[in-house]
């Protein structure tokens, strides 16, 4: 049996994006009842700069190479799932829907949280920190249950669960068909919603020791250190979905619990849909390697084809 790849993927409108090593697919059911494909190249900036391809560093890029994809994948399914004002963003508009996006996420969980500690008074620079990131944890579980009431997101969060069964139902090896997908829990240690839990808490550990400068030197300061909190972060979030100890177990499980508002149950249509975009990207995956292989024989074979020439 051939090694598992290392999968993730992510719920798009009516569909899901699975991710490989080197390539992304991204099912969609449309409205008609077909799911279509769509397979980009990763293209990422560790095969340019292998710095991050090592611990920390990986978990930096892997952040921003995932909101970029996860931006386009959402786009495309929009477009297939039949949104008519889902024009294809340019990469200009994605870059300003970041920013945005951006801003938005400091306004919520740096500028609020860290203005919040004039409500209390005390000069322990310890319970300001912890102060701080009580705050920011609870605007973030305000802002997970907000969002999951809305009906439309709830389709996607049933999509965010076929993700989970499929990845779940391939990493244990069994047959990819909705009845065997279904056993699997919809709760996944990998997932981004545990990764933000994670953020949260490792931030809370890192201010503590910046002490309490001024409001602008703390937004500054967070904005500026969430590279650092994300690449440690993702360093756990990874060794916790493979560790099989107990103990990291119990651990996850806040993150785990965190799910039940960010995924659903699916139906068997929804896991049809997870299941063509993991299949598709497992076979693009496979070919790639054989392309890869194939081009190094001939490579090989070329440069003994010179050698020959030379020696004659």
């Amino acid at each position: 049996m051939s090694e598992k790849l290392m999968v993730g993927g992510q719920a798009v409108i009516e569909g899901v994006m699975m991710r490989g090593p080197k390539k992304v697919a991204t099912a969609v059911r449309e409205p008609s009842g077909v799911i279509t494909v769509d397979v980009k190249p990763i293209n990422s900036l560790a095969e340019k700069y292998p710095i991050f391809k090592k611990p920390f560093f990986r978990g930096i890029l892997s952040l921003g190479e995932s909101l970029v994809m996860g931006l386009k994948s959402l786009t495309y399914s929009a477009q297939m799932a039949g949104e008519e004002e889902a024009d294809k963003l340019t990469n200009k508009d994605i870059a300003i829907t970041m920013v945005i996006s951006l801003c938005a996420a400091i306004l919520l969980f740096v500028v609020i949280p860290t203005a919040s500690v004039n409500l209390i008074t005390t000069d322990s620079h310890v319970v300001m920190n912890l102060w701080e990131g009580l705050v920011r944890m609870i605007v973030f579980f305000l802002y997970i249950y907000g969002i999951s009431r809305a009906k439309d997101i709830q389709r996607v969060f049933q999509y965010h669960g076929a993700e989970h069964k499929t990845i779940h139902a391939y990493e244990a090896g069994v047959e990819l068909i909705p009845e065997n997908v279904q056993k699997f829990s919809r709760l996944h240690p990998r997932c981004g919603t545990s990764f933000l839990l994670i953020v949260m808490i490792v931030s809370i550990f890192m201010f503590s020791f910046l002490g309490w400068p001024s409001l602008w030197e703390r937004i500054i300061s967070r904005v500026l250190l969430l590279p650092v909190v994300a690449g440690i972060s993702y360093e756990l979030i990874r060794f916790a979905g493979r560790s099989k100890n107990k103990i990291v177990h119990a651990i996850s499980l806040p993150g785990l619990w965190l799910q039940y508002l960010t995924t659903r149950e699916p139906d068997d249509s929804m896991i049809e849909v997870a299941v063509k975009s993991l299949k598709v990207a497992i076979e693009v995956e496979e070919t790639a390697k054989v392309e890869t292989k194939n081009d190094d024989t001939i490579d090989k074979q070329d440069l003994n084809d010179l050698k020959v020439n030379a020696s004659i």
